[in-house]
């Protein structure tokens, strides 16, 4: 009793999680900003040139609100509020809308500041700035196999695709009005991804420093008032509390499991089947998939890291780069029936029945298994630019 109540003190009170709170309430505040307006009239003079034009702005729009929430559901949430029923005006077709918001909102899971990653993070005892950097590149490469979808769907079938005219021809003068739109968020995410990986901040002072650029963007467009701050604290407040409660079960149950020794007999019986790195992960990626029809991606990581990464350290896998692998996995089952969270977001925003939602996301699924294929060949893309952080 003694050795649980120390484990459970032990977590509450960890520095590393002192982080989450504020990343949510920052997430909260742009949430319920005049964001979502800024970014698709900032992003559109610059995508309308491309082939699938404007829905790449539920691409890069995600991206961009991606690393300054660290929420999948607070990312869907925030682009289809504007973009959704503006490209439904359009004429774009419903199920590429859906379907590219839904795919590419589970960027919030995996592009820093994620709320995921901070989980995986004090559930594994590992660096939490180095998980936030590590998550960068394959971020990326993420967000060009979405775009580069759209773009071969559109050049398909332009029939698709609607003829904007007034998109395709945006002057200069529209563009650099687009970038003043989104100049206060690329602030945001300088002062706090660039601070992490120049070693000025911790993630923790990241957070503060995020929260107080938050409250001064919503002031600055107009949308801060006092019952925007009570709602977002709230909100905030009401996320953090959960999560902390998850975690606090799965050290509990974490430690029960380490008097029993399971975790040690799990690796050692995987270890006897003589599995390559590749077997395993293919073996640890179907676990996964099925996990998170179930469960939502919170609860998979924290009630399965204390078995799995033994026999993935056994293994000879890096736990930086296994959690970035584990968060793409974890995205593809945030838009997989019955529990994915973003289709219940985006079936909100649609009045769609959830399969609706899934069937017209399904190409992202595939492609963020394209993306886990790519991280685990080559691996580098998640490992490179954490080992040249303070430099």
């Amino acid at each position: 009793g003694l050795v649980l109540a120390s484990t459970l003190w032990g977590h509450a009170h960890s520095w590393s999680l002192a982080a989450l709170p504020m990343f949510i309430l920052m997430g909260e505040i742009l949430l319920r900003s005049r964001l979502s307006e800024d970014m698709f009239h900032g992003l559109a003079p610059w995508l309308g040139r491309l082939p699938g034009r404007l829905l790449h702005v539920n691409v890069f729009g995600s991206a961009i609100f991606a690393a300054v929430s660290g929420s999948s559901a607070a990312t869907a949430a925030t682009i289809g509020r504007m973009a959704v029923p503006e490209l439904l005006r359009r004429g774009y077709p419903e199920r590429l809308v859906i379907g590219t918001l839904a795919g590419s909102a589970t960027l919030g899971l995996l592009i820093p500041p994620s709320i995921i990653l901070i989980v995986y993070g004090v559930a594994t005892d590992q660096s939490i700035a180095r998980l936030f950097i590590a998550g960068v590149l394959p971020g990326l490469v993420l967000t060009v196999l979405f775009a580069g979808y759209v773009m071969a769907r559109a050049l398909a079938r332009p029939d698709l695709i609607p003829d904007e005219p007034d998109a395709a021809t945006s002057d200069w003068s529209a563009r650099l009005e687009g970038l003043r739109r989104l100049g206060p968020v690329a602030l945001l995410i300088l002062g706090v991804i660039g601070s992490i990986w120049a070693g000025l901040a911790s993630p923790t002072d990241a957070a503060a420093v995020g929260v107080l650029l938050a409250g001064l963007i919503a002031f600055a467009s107009g949308s801060f008032s006092r019952a925007l701050a009570a709602e977002a604290l709230l909100a905030a407040t009401r996320t953090s509390c959960m999560i902390a409660f998850i975690l606090l079960s799965a050290a509990f149950l974490s430690t029960a499991m380490g008097f029993v020794g399971l975790p040690r007999n799990l690796a050692a019986w995987i270890a006897s089947l003589g599995l390559s790195q590749y077997g395993l992960l293919a073996a640890l990626t179907v676990f996964f998939v099925v996990m998170g029809c179930f469960l939502d991606g919170i609860s998979v990581v924290v009630l399965t890291t204390s078995i799995i990464l033994p026999m993935v350290e056994a293994a000879g896998i890096d736990p930086i780069w296994f959690g970035i692998y584990l968060v793409i996995v974890v995205e593809m089952s945030q838009i997989t029936p019955p529990v994915g969270f973003n289709l219940f977001v985006i079936q909100g925003l649609t009045g769609r029945d959830i399969f609706t939602i899934a069937r017209a996301a399904l190409p992202f699924f595939f492609l963020m298994l394209a993306g886990v294929a790519i991280v685990t060949a080559f691996p580098w893309l998640a490992t490179w630019l954490p080992s040249t952080m303070g430099r």
